[in-house]
């Protein structure tokens, strides 16, 4: 039998119109997003790391190097730590919270038939605003402190005084300001992680459930829809938990640069932008990413993250 030969490619006609085994192509809309990552996002990294070993008083340039003296200084009884402190109590209280409500909510609109859409659009809308603006709207308008703000209009057809809810008074009313505004902008985020999560589950599994016999209440999500949840669960825990340690906006627009309820961040601000310590500045955002990381992958270990089903 005759057999057929195939002639082989040109050489030099592999690879044509290939940089290194890649089109360029590839790179002609890969490389301005991948300079733009490097340059504005990793410089900065390591340009930060070398600067919290150096004094950095008035200038960003790494010099009169100090080695862990600014690290040392603000993990010693102070302000820093305290923030720190009171920021993780924050934190114990928000993410349970929302975590919570987003996942009531979710399982409520994912029941509904009429105007599903709607109410889905209703709670995320929030999401869209700017915390600034939310953070001023709380402030003048819903809890401004005055006879004529929302929150003591109401207060006052029961017969209840006025409210000084940014005052530090006990008790700290403004811990309730706080946290409203972030629930009402995150709620609705997070209520759409866990809708997805829903949708994901098998109706075969409430089938069979209705086949043995259990009730579509506690029974039901106890061994079928929580469990099934449970790696959007994981990750909706670890996202609620960095953005607790990053919060920033809503306690510097509506408390300042108050020692009764600092977040880290507001803490480091001050000490960078108003003190020009861009030493201990640094060190301080080293310090909190280190424990961001520490504490999210500690959770990711407990609760199995990426861990195969």
């Amino acid at each position: 039998m005759a057999t057929t030969e195939v002639a082989a490619p040109p050489r030099g006609s592999r690879g044509r119109g290939r940089i290194g085994g890649v089109a360029p192509a590839f790179w002609l809309f890969v490389g301005p997003f991948l300079a733009g990552l490097v340059i504005f996002v990793y410089v900065p990294i390591i340009w930060s790391v070398i600067l919290s070993f150096s004094r950095g008083q008035n200038t960003v340039t790494p010099g009169d190097w100090v080695g862990l003296d600014n690290y040392i200084d603000l993990l010693k009884p102070g302000p820093f730590l305290d923030s720190l402190v009171t920021f993780t109590v924050f934190a114990a209280f928000i993410v349970p919270l929302t975590f919570a409500l987003a996942l009531g909510l979710a399982m409520l609109l994912n029941r509904i038939r009429f105007m599903r859409t709607f109410f889905r659009s209703v709670f995320f809308l929030p999401t869209a605003c700017s915390y600034v603006v939310a953070s001023l709207v709380w402030k003048l308008s819903i809890f401004n402190g005055v006879r004529f703000g929302l929150a003591n209009t109401v207060l006052g057809w029961f017969g209840v005084d006025n409210i000084a809810w940014l005052a530090t008074t006990d008790p700290p009313w403004y811990w309730l300001v706080i946290v409203t505004v972030r629930l009402w902008l995150q709620l609705g985020f997070y209520m759409i992680l866990f809708i997805a999560g829903l949708q994901r589950i098998p109706r075969d599994l409430y089938e069979a459930a209705d086949v043995d016999g259990a009730g579509r209440g506690w029974q039901t999500f106890r061994y079928i829809t929580f469990p099934q949840l449970r790696p959007t669960s994981v990750a909706v825990l670890l996202l609620l938990l960095i953005n607790a340690y990053q919060a920033f906006d809503e306690f510097f627009n509506l408390l300042g640069n108050s020692s009764f309820a600092r977040p880290p961040l507001v803490y480091l601000y001050y000490t960078a932008q108003g003190n020009q310590d861009y030493g201990h500045g640094t060190a301080g955002a080293v310090i909190l990413a280190l424990l961001i990381m520490i504490v999210t992958l500690a959770q990711g270990r407990i609760f199995g993250f990426g861990r195969a089903e």
